[in-house]
């Protein structure tokens, strides 16, 4: 069942995203994995843009939003900036192009977005990076930040004598007298001959001459009993049954319908777009208009439950974040790798040791078969040393084969040299 979550922290001092390097930091994990909601941090605007803590939901301002989500197609760790056009004061949201796959396992990683003075931001998943962007790029986000600066003209119309087709039939192109559209595709191969023993009055199916009636057959509840069908044996030897008929073949007259041929138009104009006009929200930026974060919320909508989050960090300096990373995240991420890989170890054995139990359980009805009595000790004593050393299941089945295939040989030869 899907739920929905929200809580927010608010920073002690808003932290401003305008001046040098700000690495925004935390961990997560997917205890149960990530099969449909988001793992992501919302890193909040300072609350005179119209928000209350008690209040914080998915329409509180936020500056950036970071992290997880996956659900059916999406699979992402998103990157999005809420950037203020200064033109029209709207806020926008621009979405980090190709962003990197969230990790498919069980355990803590570590994500870390580090936006530089160069406009760029560097995506890490533990400590590697995944994506590097340009904020000004308009290859990086979608929408790009900085507008076009022209735009279709809305008012502009297509003109109705506008002629957008490339080809046009041709007007003076006559039908050919001698074109018959009625023509078949197909027609019949005179030249074909029935072949030599065909069985004109044989049907393809008789009566199974071998089929009764069933004793508990009553003709006034199940109607008149018909013997089953099967292929009439004469059949298979002979070239065919039944009413012989000509095969069919390809009619050279056959033309279809007729159309005139396409020339090209000497009317058309091309596909018709709107003219360009200069762009009323156009603007140019140098830096990103970054608004200051103020808190930060985790508002997400998920179908699982077993989300965790850890070590939230916003620092000045990317060797802050290294270090965290190393001395924190590092090590617990170590003991879980080891853990997930007992856990994983147990586990393929628990389905050996199910699936040997099996084998088992199949190779001692077998020694109870009367057609391999007279080596049922044998086979036995086999399966019995197979389950005190299980790595031995493999041989023991090739030695129970090798018998009953030895057993097959000389009920079939006799015993006799071949």
């Amino acid at each position: 069942m899907a739920k929905k979550y929200a809580i927010v922290k608010e920073l002690d001092e808003a932290v401003n995203l305008k001046d040098g390097t700000t690495v925004l930091q935390f961990e997560t994990r997917l205890q149960g994995g990530l099969e449909c909601g988001g793992a992501y941090l919302k890193y909040l605007s300072p609350q005179d843009a119209g928000w209350k803590p008690k209040e914080f939901d998915n329409e509180s301002p936020y500056s950036i939003m970071f992290g997880p989500d996956k659900c059916g197609a999406t699979n992402k760790v998103h990157f999005i900036l809420k950037h203020k056009n200064p033109k029209s004061g709207e806020y926008i949201e621009h979405h980090l192009k190709y962003p990197p796959s969230v990790p498919s396992d069980k355990l803590t990683h570590v994500y870390t977005a580090i936006l530089k003075p160069d406009n760029e931001v560097s995506i890490l998943i533990d400590g590697e990076e995944k994506k590097k962007a340009s904020f000004l790029s308009a290859e990086d986000f979608e929408p790009p930040l900085i507008p076009s600066k022209t735009i279709p003209d809305p008012d502009d119309k297509k003109p109705e004598d506008w002629d957008e087709r490339a080809k046009i039939p041709d007007p003076d192109a006559v039908k050919p007298e001698d074109w018959d559209e009625d023509a078949p595709m197909e027609i019949e191969d005179e030249e074909a001959v029935k072949p030599e023993g065909w069985l004109d009055d044989e049907p393809d199916e008789i009566d199974d001459p071998e089929a009764t009636k069933p004793e508990d057959w009553d003709d006034e509840e199940d109607g008149e009993w018909e013997a089953p069908k099967i292929e009439n044996p004469k059949c298979e030897i002979a070239p065919g049954c039944g009413e012989w008929k000509r095969p069919m073949k390809r009619n050279p007259a056959y033309k279809g319908k007729w159309s005139p041929p396409l020339i090209d138009n000497p009317s058309y104009k091309g596909i018709w777009k709107p003219q360009e006009i200069p762009n009323p929200s156009y603007f140019e930026l140098e830096k990103p208009d970054f608004d200051p974060i103020a808190a930060i919320g985790i508002e997400i909508w998920t179908m699982q439950d077993g989300i965790l989050f850890d070590n939230i960090l916003i620092a000045k300096n990317d060797k802050v974040a290294e270090s965290y990373r190393e001395t924190t995240w590092k090590p617990k991420f170590e003991v879980e790798k080891e853990k997930q890989k007992a856990e994983d170890e147990a586990a393929d054995s628990a389905r050996l040791a199910g699936f040997q139990r099996k084998v088992f359980d199949v190779l001692y009805k077998v020694a109870d078969t009367p057609f391999l009595s007279k080596y049922k000790h044998q086979i036995l004593d086999l399966i019995e040393h197979a389950e005190t050393q299980p790595n031995l299941t493999i041989g023991v089945l090739v030695s129970i084969v090798v018998i009953i295939l030895t057993i097959f040989f000389k009920l079939i030869f006799g015993g006799k040299k071949q």
